[in-house]
């Protein structure tokens, strides 16, 4: 019965983490987003 009390407890925890990170992730590509957006059209003709 401990066996399946703590494999519940474990995947519990996993699909917290993996909520977490991807939350972390949206926020990150937000801010990319947001920054890429305020340069505006900057350099025209792109990275060299």
């Amino acid at each position: 019965m401990m066996i399946y009390v703590l494999a519940v407890a474990m995947t519990f925890a996993m699909l917290v983490a993996t909520f977490v990170g991807l939350q972390q992730e949206a926020e990150r590509m937000r801010f990319q987003e947001r920054a890429v957006r305020a340069k505006g059209f900057g350099n025209a003709r792109g990275p060299r």
